[in-house]
C-alpha cells in the first residue's frame, strides 16, 4: 500500500505553491510529507573539481537549510515533515526516492512558461508527470509556483 507525500522542491518564492499543496494534502490525506531538494552541479562539470566540491557542499547547506524552513511551515501548520537532501539529475532522484517511499503522490511545481528558459516545455513537462506515475505508481499533481522568481 502506498502512502506518503513526495514534494520536490528548489527554494525561493516559487517552492511556496509546492510546499503549501504538500502541508495541504497532507491534512486531508493523514500522509505523511516528505521534502525533496536535488542539488545538481552538472553545468560545472568542465571547471575545477576542487571548486565544484565546494560548490556541491554550499549548495547541500542551503538545500538543508531550505527544508528545514518548508519543515517548520509544516510543524506551525500541525503536519510533520521531513526532508532529504539528494546530488544528481533532478528527475532521477525524485524517481528513485518517491519509489523509495513508496508515495501515493508526488508535487511538483509548474515552471514558468513566459520570459525564463526552463527545463521543461509543456511537452516536455506532460512527458515527465507521465513518465513519473508510470516508473513510481504515484499520483503527480502540478502546483502553482506561488511566487515571482
Amino acid at each position: 500500500m502506498m502512502s506518503g507525500i513526495l514534494c520536490a522542491i528548489r527554494g525561493g518564492p516559487a517552492s511556496q505553491g509546492p510546499i503549501e499543496l504538500g502541508i495541504q494534502l497532507a491534512k486531508q490525506t493523514g500522509e505523511r510529507l516528505h521534502f525533496l531538494f536535488v542539488v545538481n552541479l552538472d553545468f560545472l562539470m568542465m571547471t575545477e573539481t576542487s571548486r565544484t566540491q565546494v560548490l556541491s557542499e554550499e549548495m547541500r547547506g542551503l538545500g538543508e537549510f531550505i527544508l528545514l524552513t518548508a519543515q517548520a511551515k509544516a510543524d506551525k501548520s500541525g503536519v510533520i515533515a521531513e526532508g532529504t537532501v539528494r546530488q544528481g539529475d533532478v528527475m532521477q532522484e525524485i524517481v528513485t526516492l518517491a519509489k523509495e517511499l513508496e508515495v501515493s503522490h508526488i508535487i511538483l511545481g509548474r515552471p514558468r512558461l513566459e520570459d525564463q528558459p526552463n527545463v521543461f516545455t509543456p511537452d516536455r513537462l506532460r512527458s515527465f508527470v507521465e513518465f513519473l506515475e508510470e516508473e513510481t505508481g504515484s499520483k503527480v499533481v502540478l502546483a502553482e509556483s506561488g511566487g515571482e522568481e
